[in-house]
């Protein structure tokens, strides 16, 4: 006879299923300014409390306080809020342009706005974003086209990408936008490459590296913290943690390592979390890692702590695994109301200006949607020709392709 009982299996369970009461309690939030800024070169070992604490700058007064505070001027963070509020009309009007069948699909990023818009601020020319599905606050805020965005969204005949690509899965190489792929956590291992080569070239130019919570699971994930700390990569490993993967929460990936930026010390990495929904935390931050990238003093990996509002995708319904008001009682708040109250706190802003606004960003949003649906949607108008996809691929096209195109007729 045996003297262990049976093998049990571990399986994490979310505090709260759909029908329940929302429950935070796990999310433990230090008061804002309360966490040390350490210096550049600080060694990973010395802070790695920062892997277990969350950055803040804003407090509930809507102040900023605190050694990580007082990096932008009022200019700067008009520019951040108007930044997010483009973004987020801009999901509200391809949301409404999925739903009325003009596209096949589309991401929100409601309620994570501040996370890739202030992140953009914190790069120079030449940095290279390995983004997913969530980050186009990188191109908006770095100036790309809404026309060109939503072209590519529409799959029409001035779409940049011309076709090849699904809905949201943009590439702007110039704006420092590496092709997007579907499948999450390729991009970590591309960006810590692709800083490798930098530093190899003796180049000045830094990776940023993005995923979800639920893709730190992957293997790839793990192979680029690897190559990163061996090598000592110029790269910032971005993961936010918005708490939901596409149906499973946060707690199926995390396992038992307590945050998502612990799993970099094992690897003697710098890790930091930091609140997601707070500008300038996000931007004080990403600047922070970035210029620790710069000066050759190695890789951070960065926890945006977050929650996804929206449903992970127009094909999702999240009422299914979570609470309807879960959103509700996220208790880092709206980061677009949060830099709005800030500004007007410090007397840079007003309830008026920004009613205001709304209305000048929806009327740049909306105009760029009748341009680009003037070059045609899914079911209407112009497409991209057949012939593109036998296009820029091959240096020079292979016999078999010519034949495939020229029986195409196209």
């Amino acid at each position: 006879m045996s003297d262990y009982a049976p093998l049990v299996l571990t399986v994490p369970e979310p505090a709260v299923r759909p029908g329940g009461t929302p429950d935070f309690s796990n999310v433990k939030i230090p008061r804002a300014g309360t966490v040390a800024r350490p210096e550049i070169d600080a060694e990973p070992e010395s802070i790695r409390d920062l892997a277990f604490s969350i950055i803040r700058v804003l407090n509930r007064d809507a102040e900023a306080v605190g050694p990580w505070a007082g990096l932008l001027t009022d200019e700067e963070l008009r520019a951040g809020l108007r930044d997010m509020m483009t973004l987020r009309a801009f999901d509200a009007r391809m949301l409404i342009a999925q739903r009325q069948g003009k596209t096949s699909f589309y991401m929100q990023h409601m309620g994570e706005e501040a996370i890739s818009c202030a992140f953009r601020k914190a790069l120079e020319p030449g940095d290279m974003n390995f983004p997913t599905y969530r980050q186009a606050g990188l191109l908006i805020a770095g100036g790309y086209s809404l026309v060109d965005m939503m072209c590519q969204i529409f799959s029409n005949e001035k779409d940049p990408l011309k076709g090849r690509q699904l809905p949201v899965l943009y590439s702007a190489r110039d704006h420092g936008f590496f092709s997007l792929s579907g499948n999450l956590t390729t991009q970590f291992i591309q960006a810590v490459g692709w800083a490798m080569a930098s530093a190899i070239k003796n180049d000045t130019k830094i990776a940023a590296a993005w995923t979800g919570d639920g893709a730190t699971a992957e293997g790839d994930f793990h192979a680029a913290l690897v190559f990163a700390s061996t090598y000592k990569a110029p790269v910032v490993l971005n993961v936010v943690n918005n708490q939901w993967a596409i149906s499973t929460f946060q707690g199926i990936a995390k396992g038992g390592s307590g945050t998502f930026a612990a799993r970099g010390l094992g690897f003697g990495i710098a890790s930091l979390r930091v609140d997601g929904n707070d500008y300038l935390a996000v931007h004080a931050v990403a600047k922070w890692a970035a210029e620790r990238a710069r000066r050759n003093l190695g890789p951070t990996l960065v926890e945006y702590v977050t929650y996804r509002v929206g449903a992970h995708s127009t094909s999702d319904d999240p009422t299914a695994y979570r609470p309807k008001t879960e959103s509700d009682a996220w208790p880092l708040g709206d980061p677009v109301i949060r830099l709005k109250n800030h500004l007007i706190a410090r007397g840079a802003w007003s309830e008026e200006r920004h009613k205001q606004a709304e209305a000048e960003v929806m009327d740049t949003v909306i105009a760029a949607q009748k341009e680009a649906e003037s070059y045609g949607t899914l079911h209407a108008g112009g497409h991209p020709s057949m012939r593109d996809m036998f296009e820029g691929v091959y240096a020079e096209m292979p016999p078999h392709l010519r034949r495939q195109r020229q029986k195409a007729g196209v």
